[in-house]
């Protein structure tokens, strides 16, 4: 059986990604992010991608690598104030943005995930947010339609993987990255440790391996601060 090992991120990468590829990445805020495969997809000099995550990144980390070097055609995103980049790209109209309130981004990666093509919330109703989208009244309250998404590629980040590709997330790495690893066509996964089948307990497993495709080692063994905050006394 092919190994799902590989031995670096570029190589995890060869083969997946062309321009205008849809791309699901895993994380919040700069905790739970695949810097690895990140800079690989930098470095690949892939154009035209449109980038599902939370978030952007701050300048000079996570996608803010990206949008450094205008890689990004379009961001599906909810919450973007941390990085100045975006800003400018999305206020000068380089950058096509599609904002969600958080809560709906998460469910409409999940319903991708489980093979739901739609669903109908109250969330956005009455806002620029349900423009154009069709609405319906369930129990004397209306609700928007929201379709799912899905990605060509998803990457995530994990604490732990064995060689099957079941995963294990650390605490509040276990943000996006679970229901991003079931809504992608491939997705590969960045871990910090990869042991051999049978060493994880399966009551411990938060994404089975029949989603993962491909794994590797991260590379980055800096830990990044997206906000430092002292307090006096």
């Amino acid at each position: 059986m092919p190994t799902k090992i590989y031995p670096n991120a570029k190589a995890a990468l060869n083969g997946l990604i062309q321009d205008g590829l849809t791309v699901m990445i895993g994380g919040f805020g700069l905790c739970g992010v695949p810097e690895s495969l990140i800079y690989a997809l930098r470095d690949s000099g892939v154009k035209n991608l449109t980038c599902i995550s939370n978030n952007a990144g701050t300048d000079g980390h996570g996608l803010g690598l990206l949008l450094d070097t205008r890689q990004i055609s379009k961001m599906v995103a909810s919450y973007v104030g941390e990085n100045d980049t975006f800003e400018r790209q999305f206020l000068d109209g380089i950058l096509d943005v599609e904002f969600n309130p958080q809560g709906t981004m998460a469910e409409r990666i999940r319903a991708g995930g489980a093979g739901i093509a739609a669903f109908y919330t109250p969330t956005g109703f009455g806002t620029p947010l349900a423009e154009g989208k069709e609405t319906r009244q369930f129990d004397s309250r209306w609700y928007v339609l929201e379709t799912a998404l899905h990605a060509d590629v998803s990457l995530v980040k994990a604490w732990k993987a064995d060689e099957e590709g079941n995963l294990v997330y650390r605490m509040t790495a276990q943000n996006f990255n679970p229901p991003m690893a079931e809504a992608g066509a491939v997705t590969v996964a960045e871990v910090e440790e990869i042991v051999r089948i049978g060493e994880i307990d399966s009551q411990q497993v938060h994404t089975p391996g029949i989603y993962v495709d491909r794994i590797v080692r991260t590379e980055q063994k800096e830990t990044l601060i997206e906000r430092r905050t002292t307090r006096l006394g």
